[in-house]
């Protein structure tokens, strides 16, 4: 296991790519870095975590910030859950700890939003703390090297991926060990085509010795994708539109949109206008329809959304609306912080 690590670390050091956030003890700008990297690739990442950085230099600005502020920032991000939570810690932060992240893993794990790969790699790499982490990167180079049979997806598999990733662990450089697996995976050990002959580990590699790369990682049963299907009334009057805050439980939460019709089948848009609930937004109000976008698919992670967007002009806004929905002035629309897919049917207008 000594000698696993030990190959990790001088591999990793004439291979590792030079990213912002590994010029940096910091921990915060670690943990900015961690948690935009959910979910996100490392291009796209770069680019956010150099704005948050220059808007936000550190926790303390970024706690004195509004949820708006931080959310329209993060816009084009996706996942605005993190979003939320990482404001939400950054206050914590501030008030708890005197604007200091505490040098202890369980501390960090007890913070909102920070999950135990988040924790530990605060821990590791900030404060050299030797605790392992394990992302999906992980997850493939120990499936593959080990040749575990247990779905990953399942609480055995993680805990036998969470066992060895210990084990291998180098407790004198946690962090520089825990960035080189993460790089092997993110480089060399890809999901598909990986570059078996260019991993220092493949001679001890279970996957390659049987030629049965593509049997890992076993995964389990996956959940069927839950199909919905939104209709966007981009309704404007006098140069005013209506928007409205998300705040259910649910995707897009505290993120504005126009008002919307949720359809548990796909509607034609001829159709819409028949449905109930269109007709109450719309109750007394002579409008006209100017234009229908195309039809947006927008594959989310345990969802599928069809969305389309209904562009429509009146003289007099209807009384539901104005009731209902904030009306302000249509160029101020962008001032919102909105979801990547209302986003894109803005900037189709603008382009129009």
């Amino acid at each position: 296991m000594e000698a696993t690590a030990k190959i990790l670390g001088k591999w990793y050091e004439g291979h590792k790519r030079d990213l912002p956030w590994r010029r940096t003890e910091s921990a915060y700008e670690i943990w900015l870095s961690e948690i935009i990297l959910q979910q996100t690739r490392v291009q796209q990442g770069i680019h956010y975590y150099e704005r948050f950085l220059e808007r936000f230099p550190d926790v303390h600005q970024l706690a004195k910030a509004s949820t708006e502020e931080v959310l329209k920032l993060w816009q084009g991000l996706g996942y605005y859950t993190r979003a939320r939570n990482l404001h939400a810690t950054a206050r914590e932060i501030v008030s708890r700890y005197d604007g200091r992240f505490p040098a202890d893993y369980d501390k960090l794990l007890a913070l909102k939003g920070v999950g135990e790969y988040t924790a530990a790699a605060v821990a590791s790499i900030a404060f050299g703390i030797p605790v392992a982490l394990v992302d999906g990167n992980v997850v493939r180079v120990l499936a593959r090297l080990y040749g575990i049979r247990i779905p990953f997806t399942t609480p055995k598999g993680r805990k036998e991926i969470h066992t060895l990733a210990d084990r291998i662990l180098d407790k004198r450089n946690p962090g520089i060990h825990n960035q080189a697996i993460m790089e092997l995976g993110a480089l060399v050990c890809l999901p598909k085509n990986p570059s078996c002959r260019d991993c220092p580990l493949h001679p001890k590699c279970y996957a390659f010795k049987h030629e049965r790369i593509k049997d890992f990682p076993v995964r389990g049963v996956r959940e069927k994708s839950r199909k919905r299907y939104f209709h966007y009334l981009h309704f404007s009057c006098s140069g005013k539109v209506f928007i409205h805050q998300r705040n259910k439980k649910d995707i897009w939460n505290s993120l504005f949109e126009f008002p919307i019709i949720e359809t548990s089948r796909a509607v034609k848009p001829e159709k819409i206008t028949a449905n109930k609930q269109w007709r109450h937004l719309l109750e007394g109000c002579r409008y006209r329809i100017i234009e229908v976008s195309p039809l947006y698919i927008h594959p989310l992670s345990h969802q599928t959304l069809y969305v389309r967007f209904y562009e429509v002009q009146a003289a007099t806004a209807p009384s539901v609306l104005a009731q209902e929905y904030t009306c302000i002035d249509a160029k101020r629309i962008h001032e919102y912080p909105v979801s990547r897919l209302t986003e894109k049917y803005l900037m189709s207008l603008k382009k129009d």
